[in-house]
């Protein structure tokens, strides 16, 4: 989730460096028919990176065993491990093992999806920028369909774990590029709500997931079902365009033309302008470039140090809180399919509610307030980690943190000028997934006290809480365009 956020930081790109006028814009509109037909087909790969990126919780869920001879549950080292197969007859727990001294393989293969994840946006995002945004996509797609159907006759774990580690490539690759392509296809006036909105379809398909876990008990059956669906997706090969502004930015002026002009057409607006506005747009463009800044320079000044250092530990903390918490959903007392449900419905619930409140409360408090009530609630959940009411505040702990992770980019976004935006967004987005690849390995402490894992979930939304106090608010402000800008910001507010 946190790596579509850094695919606007390369759908930015194009539009950093644009004038005041855009004339993209101003010739297909900020948000028609068009657009809407675009987010529909986007939105549409979002269900498939919620099924693999949440698929762990029925790939490998808490499994009960006891060792041959003996009726004792849990019992270390086992050679011969009997498996409770009354709710899955057949997990990547059960089929290799993944018990006792080798439990840890189990959170490494999320930890490799991950990895991959973040591996595959860095890959598509610079692809995206070099053949288009169209072509990349449609990689990813083809990609994420074979590498998931592969991965259900893998022979082995590492086999599996390797091509996990694929499919978590093809969706960090799916993820960046369809955000860049509707946000350069969207005006600024809707950006805010459409990349809050394009959070609602992986929320749906986190709420779907369970489904195809109760029909589907065994793992292999269940990957073929969480893989398949994205064959649909193929149909981007007809469907999809290439954007404008990419067409443009590569001089292929021609070309970005016809596009606008369909796009205009089907939005019901003038069209015998906009070749003559295109090219007065693209020698804008060449007379007005900035020159880049680079991730060093986030560092080089004590107050953009300070604020690089403050957002990019809220990324990690909402992406290690979301993930984790929603993957140890899956370990609590009660009916898995109906816990999962659960904490997915109330984050659709969150992606709605961060609309209004973007829009009314500002973006420091937000942070402050979320992240707070992330951290109480896992630390109620730690004093009492298996009771009936535990999933309810598990489930508010995970939607207040994926309120700070709607709100987060919005604010990485504001807080820094134009020349280093898309480095600190890079940046912030790499710390997330790292947050993501560790938060596994922390659901494992639950075997060593039960309260554990909550314990260590909440240390890091506490301390976000308090971080975010040194962190001015942007709310209001126009967007920053040097350095020197970006350094001066805030410090009046500090004083």
């Amino acid at each position: 989730m946190e790596l579509q956020r850094q695919g606007d930081e390369n759908g930015s790109k194009s539009n950093q460096n644009e004038p005041k006028l855009d004339h993209i814009q101003s010739a297909i509109g900020s948000f028609g028919k068009y657009q809407f037909y675009l987010c529909f087909l986007i939105f549409l790969s979002k269900f498939p990176v919620a099924f693999h990126q949440m698929a762990i919780i029925f790939l490998a869920p808490k499994a009960e065993f006891t060792c041959e001879g003996t009726q004792i549950k849990g019992t270390c080292p086992c050679d011969k491990p009997v498996y409770d197969t009354s709710i899955f007859t057949n997990t990547i727990i059960t089929q290799w093992d993944l018990i006792c001294k080798d439990k840890w393989l189990a959170s490494l293969t999320q930890t490799l999806f991950q990895l991959g994840t973040l591996i595959g946006s860095l890959l598509f995002g610079m692809a995206s920028d070099r053949f288009g945004r169209k072509k990349p996509m449609l990689f990813a797609v083809l990609l994420q369909v074979s590498s998931g159907v592969a991965a259900a006759f893998a022979p082995d774990y590492w086999s599996f774990s390797l091509l996990r580690f694929i499919v978590g490539m093809s969706v960090g690759g799916t993820m960046v590029v369809g955000f860049v392509i509707i946000m350069e296809y969207v005006g600024a006036k809707y950006r805010d709500i459409i990349s809050a909105l394009y959070q609602a379809p992986f929320n749906m398909g986190h709420m779907l997931l369970p489904v195809f876990g109760y029909f589907f008990r065994d793992y292999v059956n269940f990957q073929l079902a969480i893989s398949l669906p994205a064959i649909l997706l193929l149909s981007y090969f007809f469907l999809l365009p290439e954007t404008g502004r990419w067409l443009i930015a590569t001089q292929r002026t021609e070309e970005a033309i016809q596009i606008i002009e369909r796009v205009a057409t089907i939005n019901k607006r003038p069209t015998e302008h906009i070749r003559k506005d295109i090219e007065t747009h693209q020698k804008q463009l060449e007379n007005n470039k900035l020159k880049k800044g680079t991730l060093l320079d986030l560092f080089r000044t004590p107050n953009l140090r300070k604020n690089i250092l403050a957002m990019s530990f809220n990324w990690l903390t909402c992406s290690y809180c979301f993930y984790g918490v929603s993957q140890y959903v899956g370990q609590l007392s009660g009916n898995i399919f109906v816990n999962v449900a659960a904490s997915a419905s109330v984050t659709l619930v969150g992606t709605f509610v961060s609309i209004p409140l973007m829009r009314a409360i500002g973006r420091r408090t937000i942070l402050i307030v979320f992240n707070f009530i992330s951290a109480v609630c896992l630390l109620i959940l730690a004093c009492f980690p298996d009771r009936s009411f535990s999933v309810f505040f598990a489930s508010i702990g995970v939607v207040a943190s994926f309120i700070v992770f709607v709100v987060v980019y919005l604010y990485c976004t504001e807080l820094f000028p134009t020349v280093v935006r898309n480095a600190a967004i890079g940046f912030s987005s790499m710390m997330a997934r790292i947050g993501s690849m560790i938060a596994p390995f922390v659901i494992d402490l639950r075997d060593t006290a039960v309260w554990l894992p909550p314990i260590i979930f909440a240390i890091f939304p506490l301390a976000s809480a308090m971080v975010s106090f040194l962190l001015p608010e942007t709310k209001g402000h126009e967007l920053m365009t040097t350095i020197e800008e970006g350094e001066r910001f805030g410090k009046k507010e500090q004083k």
